[in-house]
């Protein structure tokens, strides 16, 4: 089986934030940036988190308001210090572009070749795209509306609740070998919190098997990290079409190298066709 792309990764808000600090971890914002190379797509968390932690260092107080407005402004404020940092300690030989997605990237056929063509010049162009929601131009009111008038006309609608689900339809539009999730646990465990029950392996002979397994193990999965995150049910959900195509998929923590996880060396849930 060929791919067009070698790795699509993606890592959450939780994992780049270090919460005794209130600020960004550096150290693992350093490690991940450093591994990473032409031939991946990162997408990544984190945008409003860091904006918040940001406004209240400078300001010493919350921003007031509708949530909407509130999230929209730290997502917009903590988009320049996310690319900042990426773009600190990336490789300098390598190029960075920053791509903000909607849900409408994925829903309208040219839209979705546009930035498919997009992502598979970037390779050979030395680049590496780094994803995120775009949060700052994209209330929860609008998207709603705007979702249930494409319910009307297409079959199956892409929502794009969270960058879980976005890294999953990247993988999907670009064809990856490996779907790398990072979370802030080293994979999925069978009792929630529990690290002693980290579940090592779903996989199966072909897609279908494969996908059987994933959806015995997600009646274990229950609840999340924080509030707003869908947690690890949801991330199984989203990994089913990405595995259909014959992608490989490992959720684990970035305090593991990237190597270290897709050789085995290194704790994770690997999802794979055998």
């Amino acid at each position: 089986m060929t791919f067009d792309i070698e790795l699509v990764g993606k890592v959450g808000s939780m994992a780049l934030v270090n919460k005794k600090w209130g600020d960004i971890d550096y150290n693992v914002i350093a490690k991940l940036s450093r591994q990473l190379r032409p031939g991946y797509i990162w997408v990544t968390s984190g945008a409003t988190e860091i904006g918040r932690l940001d406004y209240i260092r400078r300001t010493g107080r919350e921003l007031i308001g509708a949530y909407e407005d509130v999230k929209t402004d730290y997502a917009a404020q903590g988009q320049a210090i996310l690319m900042s940092n990426y773009r600190q300690f990336t490789d300098p030989k390598y190029g960075l572009r920053q791509i903000l997605v909607e849900h409408q990237h994925f829903n309208d056929d040219a839209k979705r070749e546009y930035l498919k063509n997009l992502l598979l010049r970037c390779p050979a162009q030395g680049v590496i795209p780094i994803i995120n929601y775009n949060d700052p131009l994209s209330s929860e009111e609008i998207v709603k509306t705007e979702l249930q008038n494409l319910m009307k006309s297409r079959k199956h609608v892409v929502h794009c609740a969270d960058n879980d689900e976005t890294a999953s339809q990247i993988a999907c539009l670009v064809k990856c070998k490996t779907l790398l999730i990072f979370t802030s646990t080293d994979g999925i465990y069978s009792v929630p919190g529990d690290p002693a029950t980290l579940i090592p392996e779903m996989c199966g002979k072909d897609a279908y098997e494969a996908i059987d397994a994933v959806c015995e193990y997600q009646k274990v999965c229950v609840g999340s990290s924080r509030e707003g995150a869908n947690g690890a049910y949801a991330k199984l959900e989203y990994i089913k079409a990405p595995l259909e195509n014959g992608t490989e998929i490992y959720i684990a923590s970035p305090k593991y190298s990237i190597n270290d996880i897709l050789s085995g060396a290194a704790p994770s849930t690997h999802i794979f066709i055998r």
